[in-house]
């Protein structure tokens, strides 16, 4: 077991105290380690591969709340639409429309967060601030989608005022979100195991740490 108790006692306590949710990112860990720290009262994991992620819920306990945090395809949409608690990466419009159909085939309204790239690579996916504003304009119509706010993954730096300064980016739109559309957008997603601390100071509501948690991960399992 990869488990550092200590640690995650040390987290939860940070957290409880900012009044901040943390995501546990257990994409390519073992089920045990999910269990051990599911015994430590965790329930909210987060996966980043469709397959993955459909497996460990076939097994797990049922009252894991699952947050997929990855890039997601609109072809696998399908596969957790009927137990998806939260999808954090929606990227684009056209993604938002197919987990709207998905989640009407499986009878549930599915949350999700709005992704902004506010990161210097452009590897990191997200949208820019006209895209974001016409997906929530285009969520009026979509019944069985709810949005409840934003994620955002900031630059992989040594540059601390850099990471700063997209995370105050994101949470400029997030504040914006909440005071032009009147709409209940209660989750700013930004902030992992290498800048959780400075995301929450920056108005983070939710974290996601994996690495801190779990040790390193072993891409060779997946």
């Amino acid at each position: 077991m990869a488990i550092n108790i200590g640690i995650y006692n040390k987290i939860i306590n940070e957290l409880i105290s900012a009044n901040v949710a943390l995501i546990a990112v257990s994409k390519t860990k073992p089920n045990e380690d999910i269990e051990a720290l599911y015994q430590l009262g965790q329930r909210a994991f987060g996966e980043n591969y469709v397959q993955e992620l459909v497996d460990k819920q076939s097994v797990l306990p049922k009252d894991i709340e699952w947050h997929f945090i990855g890039h997601l395809q609109s072809n696998k949409v399908k596969y957790i639409a009927p137990f998806v608690y939260l999808i954090h990466g929606v990227d684009s419009l056209k993604l938002l429309t197919e987990i709207n159909k998905q989640a009407q085939k499986a009878g549930r309204v599915i949350s999700c967060l709005l992704q902004m790239h506010i990161a210097t690579e452009e590897t990191k996916f997200g949208m820019d601030a006209s895209e974001l504003e016409a997906a929530l304009a285009a969520s009026v119509h979509l019944p069985f989608v709810s949005i409840k706010g934003l994620m955002g993954m900031a630059s992989f730096s040594d540059d601390q005022e850099q990471v700063r300064k997209e995370f105050k980016v994101l949470q400029h739109y997030f504040q914006n979100m909440q005071n032009n559309f009147g709409a209940p957008f209660t989750i700013l997603s930004m902030g992992m195991s290498g800048d959780y601390q400075m995301a929450i100071e920056e108005g983070s509501t939710m974290v996601r740490i994996g690495s801190l948690l779990f040790g390193a991960r072993n891409y060779n399992a997946n």
